[in-house]
């Protein structure tokens, strides 16, 4: 098991490995495994980049982000340009019907809201937007309609757990009310926790997913 120092110099090290971060400007503490991200970044897609390489460092137990996006001179641009961006990127790199997603820009800050069929949906509609210039942050409201019975879903996501070689599937819990399903247990490190919490949001009908799983070293 990593101490804290160890694990603060990997994850350092990691942010500083990433060309799209720039790691002089991310402050990182680090107590019981658990790992606070701080300082300013100069775009959103930057900030979702550092979140994604420490996620990606064995011995995080959990992540805190306190960073903002500080854009430089060059990268602002008012809300009503952010946000014909954000429907081009929607309609030019997605396969979602046209208008089924919409977009509002406040501060640079854009909402996503409207209903698709699955969790990638969701997931590809933000990717779209975020690289866009001038983005600060993006808040998903975008909902699932489920179209067919959470009936057999939790055989589904456990099939889908031993499948994809989690280290023991049966360590980890799966409960299903309706659509909305909630993983418990344990794993050994985190790239697992969102492993298993992918193969939930993988399952037809999934409209809601709790992870609860704990990282344990």
């Amino acid at each position: 098991m990593k101490t804290d120092k160890e694990l603060k110099n990997d994850i350092l090290a990691e942010l500083r490995w990433d060309p799209s971060v720039n790691a002089e400007q991310i402050g990182v503490e680090v107590e019981d495994g658990i790992v606070t991200l701080a300082g300013h970044v100069n775009s959103y897609v930057e900030k979702w980049a550092a979140e994604q390489a420490v996620q990606k460092v064995s011995g995080v137990r959990a992540l805190a982000i306190e960073m903002d996006v500080k854009l430089p001179g060059a990268s602002q641009r008012n809300d009503a340009d952010i946000a014909l961006s954000a429907e081009s990127a929607l309609e030019w790199t997605t396969n979602l019907t046209k208008d089924s997603i919409k977009v509002q820009v406040e501060g640079g800050w854009v909402t996503l809201s409207g209903d698709v069929e699955w969790e990638y949906q969701r997931r590809e509609a933000k990717g779209a937007v975020r690289n866009l210039m001038g983005v600060r942050g993006i808040s998903n409201n975008i909902l699932i309609k489920s179209t067919i019975s959470a009936k057999g879903v939790k055989t589904d996501i456990t099939d889908a757990l031993k499948r994809r070689a989690i280290i023991d599937s049966q360590k980890i819990t799966v409960e299903v009310h309706g659509a909305d399903v909630t993983l418990s247990g344990t794993v050994d490190n985190w790239a697992e926790r969102e492993l298993a919490m992918h193969s939930a949001w993988s399952a037809a009908g999934v409209k809601n997913v709790q992870n609860n799983i704990i990282v344990s070293y």
